[in-house]
């Protein structure tokens, strides 16, 4: 039978015990092993390995004993509990050993959990799974996770429901990170209110994400935008250390002063303007960004944006012989001397 993705959710949450197995595929290798782990952890409980409730068995060793899969659903523990036989980088090649051991299997065995790389609608063993009256098969997809499921990881890492501007600022992260990076952010964040005894906050969350190249260019276009000329220099000195060019850092630049020129130059004023950005921001940056735009206002922030141009038109020529990113960061610091005036 095939699972839609809502259903999965759940089903992976709380697996029937009494099936006969599962095939999650998918493009993701991480996603697919994430959700593998969250089922087999359902089924057997945290202790079900240490008790040899659970076998692993690699796809390429079907091939050399093909008896392998039977034999792992039939074993039996010295520990009373459900068994998994977890069946690893399935592929079409070893469709015929898993439907035999499919076909053998009787209440009792142990459930066959199958993982798969991407599988087309006419896999021979996506349609095995597909078929089978008391089996399941899952599509993992690259989508960002739903509101339910990063409620769920915050419920397995034991964190408290957060603040609506947290888990506004969660959700985003959830979408900018993969899975695997997504869900140690939230294990870290759990860590980190753990004893305070009050919602985590979008502060927190900021506080706990994963820092990146990405983050020192905000840092920049703040300073930039706040007019802490003083200390632009150290700053690109680093983003220069990490690779950042030239390019990147006046794609950047023109974006976010582009922001708040879009803000400030609202009809209804910069607190109506930054409610209609989008995708929207939230917590902390949307009230940097609401400040800003506030104190520079349109015809400056036009001003900033024209001596912006002017420096990638420099970049382009073909005359130009200067170093690039000496004369992003002379047009980084003339912005922020004129944001003092």
């Amino acid at each position: 039978m095939k699972l839609s993705a809502r259903e999965a959710s759940g089903y992976f949450a709380k697996p029937d015990p009494g099936k006969t197995g599962l095939l999650i595929f998918g493009s993701d290798a991480m996603r697919v092993a994430l959700k593998r782990q969250q089922v087999i952890a359902a089924l057997i409980g945290p202790a079900g390995e240490e008790e040899m409730r659970l076998a692993r068995l690699p796809a390429a060793e079907l091939r050399k004993d093909p008896a392998a899969l039977q034999d792992a659903i039939k074993a039996q523990s010295f520990f009373p509990g459900p068994r998994v036989a977890f069946l690893e980088d399935a592929t079409d090649g070893i469709t015929k050993v898993v439907a035999a051991a499919l076909q053998d299997w009787q209440p009792g065995d142990a459930q066959v959990i199958v993982t798969a790389g991407q599988l087309t609608a006419k896999s021979a063993l996506r349609k095995l799974f597909e078929g089978h009256p008391n089996a399941y098969a899952v599509g993992i997809y690259d989508d960002p996770p739903s509101r339910a499921e990063i409620e769920a990881d915050l419920k397995r890492s034991g964190l408290p429901a957060p603040s609506p501007d947290a888990m506004e600022a969660l959700t985003l992260l959830s979408r900018q990170l993969d899975p695997g990076d997504f869900r140690q952010t939230v294990e870290k964040l759990a860590l980190y209110m753990l004893g305070q005894g009050a919602p985590a906050t979008a502060e927190d969350v900021a506080a706990c994400a994963p820092s990146s190249t990405e983050a020192e260019l905000d840092d920049v276009l703040n300073i930039v935008a706040e007019a802490r000329t003083g200390e632009i220099g150290p700053v690109m000195a680093r983003l220069q250390s990490q690779g950042t060019n030239a390019v990147t850092l006046m794609i950047g630049a023109t974006r976010h002063f582009r922001i708040l020129h879009k803000v400030a130059s609202d009809p209804g004023g910069a607190g109506s303007g930054i409610g209609k950005l989008r995708p929207p921001v939230f917590g902390p940056r949307r009230d940097r960004i609401l400040r800003q735009a506030q104190n520079w206002g349109g015809p400056r922030l036009e001003q900033a944006l024209e001596m912006l141009t002017d420096t990638e038109l420099q970049l382009r020529s073909a005359g130009q012989h200067a170093p690039a990113m000496a004369l992003v960061e002379r047009v980084l610091i003339r912005l922020s001397m004129l944001g003092r005036r």
